[in-house]
């Protein structure tokens, strides 16, 4: 009896030592896995992106001076409304300091940007009229702007402005001969033209890479000057002061590799 009580007692204490060394000894379970927390965002870095929208705005233009027929006639108002698609292409850097945003952006923009005008002409002497017609296009328009904004977290408010330039082509067209003495007579023109634009926008950033925009601007590229029939014996100027408005949508991508995240230290 008492044999078997002894080897009951020194069976329990085998066990109990047993369970206190496993539990002393070292955990073989893996260690957990690390994660990092995402990266800060920040608007600073070079980005590049695409942009369409619709323009629409005015080309005031007149055509003065003398003919080779009649001598002078009146001012001949060309004025008419141009309106069109206009889309492209950016790129640009911004730089974050704090909530400010500062910008530097390009962009070249294919464009429909077109409108006609017609007016009678009138003989100051005889009273003879006729139809002179004008057409004016922009095929391509491009700019350099500074941009300030104020960012809330991932969403941009900005201003921008800066210089616009502008590829411009004109036709003219003397109907029955009246100005050049050449019924159906033509002419036209291409030239550049500097001006300026100002305007403002929103963006949002759907990844750290990733943003979208919604844009408008308003363009001024100053008056450009022709001399439509030279040789026909008319001494004519046509003169054209196109300003437009411009709404766009967008999309940018932003370059990790010239802009760096912070280091997470890990612990």
């Amino acid at each position: 009896m008492y044999r078997k009580i002894l080897l009951a007692s020194v069976g329990a204490i085998a066990l109990t030592g047993s369970a206190a060394l496993a539990a002393d000894l070292p955990s073989r379970a893996p260690p957990p896995v690390y994660l990092p927390p995402p990266p800060l965002f920040t608007w600073t870095g070079i980005y590049i992106g695409g942009q369409i929208g619709y323009g629409w705005g005015r080309d005031n233009a007149s055509l003065f001076g003398t003919d080779a027929v009649v001598g002078s006639f009146d001012t001949a108002d060309l004025s008419s409304r141009t309106q069109g698609v206009i889309g492209g292409a950016h790129v640009g850097y911004n730089y974050q300091i704090n909530q400010w945003v500062l910008g530097l952006e390009g962009d070249v923009n294919g464009t429909s940007l077109n409108n006609s005008g017609v007016s009678s002409v009138f003989d100051n002497t005889t009273g003879a009229s006729s139809i002179v017609g004008s057409n004016i296009r922009s095929d391509i328009q491009g700019s350099i702007r500074g941009r300030l904004g104020v960012a809330w977290d991932r969403a941009l408010l900005y201003a921008t402005g800066g210089v616009a330039f502008g590829g411009f082509n004109t036709n003219y067209s003397d109907s029955n001969g009246f100005l050049t003495g050449i019924p159906g007579a033509t002419d036209s023109f291409s030239q550049t033209r500097v001006g300026w634009t100002v305007g403002g926008g929103i963006e949002y950033a759907i990844t750290n890479n990733w943003w979208v925009r919604a844009e408008y601007r308003y363009t001024d590229f100053g008056t450009l000057t022709d001399t439509p029939f030279v040789g026909t014996g008319a001494a004519l100027t046509a003169q054209h002061h196109w300003t437009q408005n411009q709404v766009q949508v967008g999309i940018s991508y932003r370059f990790d590799m010239f802009n760096p995240y912070p280091v997470v230290a890990k612990y």
